[in-house]
């Protein structure tokens, strides 16, 4: 018995995300079609030179921007940061260290210790409950 399985194919979009690239940053031909899943994998698996690339110059997507500058994607707009950066003009915002980029580090700080501080909290919960 065999089954007919259609390949799962997603948006250039999608891939780019998962990937954590900048879509418009990527060759035309991985913009211009569909991603299947094997595709997908293999990217994943064995990067080819434009995907290294991109992930180690940009330039980068804002969550990735946020995450390798310590911030919220909020903050990064708060901040005036409303397009993609490369991995130079990161390392230059953590140089210069300006005023927006520390306030917004403290209140991303501040989150996660009252995030850490609910979870602990909802442990002893469940703990005692049992």
């Amino acid at each position: 018995m065999t089954s007919d399985q259609t390949t799962q194919a997603m948006k250039p979009a999608t891939a780019a995300k998962k990937l954590g690239i900048y879509l418009e940053a990527a060759p035309a031909e991985f913009r211009a079609g569909s991603v299947s899943r094997a595709e997908f994998h293999a990217l994943q698996a064995d990067p080819p030179q434009w995907l290294r690339d991109l992930r180690r110059d940009g330039p980068h997507p804002r969550p990735v921007v946020a995450a390798k500058l310590g911030v919220s994607i909020s903050g990064l707009a708060r901040g005036g940061i409303t397009e993609p950066l490369t991995t130079e003009q990161i390392d230059a915002l953590k140089q210069e260290q300006p005023e927006w980029l520390r306030a917004e580090r403290a209140t991303q700080a501040g989150v996660r210790k009252e995030s850490a501080r609910l979870k602990e909290r909802q442990r002893e919960r469940s703990s005692a409950a049992r």
